[in-house]
């Protein structure tokens, strides 16, 4: 069967699989999987399979009706919107010639390399909206996902089959963001319920619980890249603060931000903190030796938005040095964004228009893309598609690949190291593994 179509065939399942068992989730997750796992196993010729995708469409619409509009195509017809010149600055990749790191990949096109149409796994072991997801640093297997069912899990995604490794159990309230320590032995989560917790990765116990001092709920947390003894972590009262993971204790120090602070980023260094509010202000801000933190710059939307999600990238070729800052904000816009300065100054330089107004939709920056001429993000949408975005390319060209299979609003994206295989997660609570067309 060819993945195109094979893939439509998944989309147009997901699509209608809300209808099915209403009063029944796990039927409709199992349901989902087993039509996967058949997709894969059949030897369809594409004539073949174009006639079924036609005859199976007419047979689910008798049966259900037609399906709510996911307006996938009119997110396409509007993907993307570049800046006035002025505002841009030109290209994004500094030297479009590329040549040496093209040479690495063997001089594919952004295209034949983001072709991510399989269906690897779905996972389906929490009950609420999945938030975020990660995979491990440097690691092709293992993915942490955290939910508003106030759980952690942590799976295996290359295991013949994938599984489930543990469940962390602990926090009382919805988990609102995860992180991996540099050499993957530790998680850290914050949650609603005031606290934040670090997990042992090797036995999966809570080794430490540390209370916000003001019993604000905390929204985010990343670790220290520098020091992975220091977590950074933002609450519902626009504090930016800094917990001691061996003394189990936060900091004197407090950066006031304002507004909920609902995602946070870094450089490599961990010197430059990015912060993002409910009010449409990403701050910088220098984290001193000394535990310190000084706001530095302030960028506002044009717009009242929350934003949802920060991703710093560094370029790792010779060809392309700036750095950059991805970001989704609920006006329906993905911006990117080119860090100017040491004091961590932001200058637009393209937006692209995606469908999101309430979730807390995420994004990233595809891990080995500086190897290759042009650059790929991939992000999120509320109309339940994954977008891989070429960002040298303007208006509908933008748009590398689609991926439809979600029947929810995608909140979570995530890579593991090598780009074999590409993780989602839903407003459902479903995580669905991609891996690309030719593995």
């Amino acid at each position: 069967m060819t993945s195109a179509v094979q893939q439509q065939i998944f989309a147009l399942d997901a699509r209608f699989n809300a209808h099915r068992a209403p009063q029944s989730p796990s039927f409709r997750t199992l349901y989902i999987r087993r039509r996967s796992q058949l997709l894969r196993e059949s030897g369809l010729s594409p004539d073949d399979c174009k006639q079924y995708l036609k005859l199976r469409t007419f047979l689910l619409q008798q049966r259900y009706g037609n399906p709510p509009s996911s307006n996938a195509s009119d997110t396409l017809s509007r993907a993307s919107i570049q800046f006035p010149q002025s505002r841009s600055n030109g290209s994004v990749v500094p030297t479009k010639e590329a040549e040496a790191s093209r040479a690495m990949v063997g001089g594919n096109s952004i295209a034949d390399n983001y072709a991510f149409v399989g269906v690897h796994h779905i996972f389906d072991q929490h009950t609420q909206p999945v938030t975020m997801i990660k995979f491990a640093n440097n690691d092709k297997s293992r993915l942490c996902c955290c939910s508003i069912d106030g759980n952690l899990s942590i799976c295996d995604v290359t295991s013949e089959p994938p599984t489930v490794s543990a469940i962390l159990k602990g926090h009382s309230r919805p988990i609102t963001g995860i992180d991996w320590s540099v050499n993957n032995d530790l998680i850290v989560s914050s949650s609603m319920d005031s606290t934040i917790r670090v997990w042992n990765v090797s036995d999966y116990t809570c080794l430490r619980i540390i209370n916000d001092p003001n019993k604000a709920q905390i929204l985010c947390c990343i670790f220290q890249p520098s020091n992975n003894n220091l977590l950074l972590t933002g609450n519902s009262r626009g504090e930016l603060r800094i917990a001691n993971v061996s003394t189990g204790r936060f900091m004197k120090n407090v950066c006031k931000i304002g507004g909920n602070l609902l995602c946070l980023t870094s450089d490599n260094n961990g010197k430059i903190m990015w912060a993002g509010n409910d009010k449409g202000e990403i701050y910088s801000v220098f984290c001193e030796l000394n535990g310190g933190l000084c706001k530095t710059k302030k960028v506002i939307l044009g717009s009242p938005c929350s934003i949802t999600s920060l991703s710093y990238r560094a370029w790792i070729s010779r060809e392309a040095r700036n750095p950059m800052l991805l970001v989704n904000a609920t006006n329906n816009s993905l911006l990117l964004f080119s860090i100017t300065d040491s004091e961590g100054a932001l200058q637009i330089k393209r937006q692209f228009q995606n469908r999101q107004l309430r979730h807390m939709v995420k994004s990233t920056f595809c891990p080995i893309m500086s190897f290759r001429q042009g650059a790929c993000v991939v992000t999120g949408s509320e109309d339940g598609s994954i977008y891989f975005l070429d960002i040298e390319k303007t208006g509908s060209k933008s748009v590398v690949n689609t991926l439809q299979g979600h029947a929810a609003a995608v909140l979570g994206v995530s890579f593991n190291y090598d780009e074999s295989l590409l993780a989602t997660s839903d407003l459902q609570g479903l995580v669905i593994i991609w891996k690309k067309g030719n593995i």
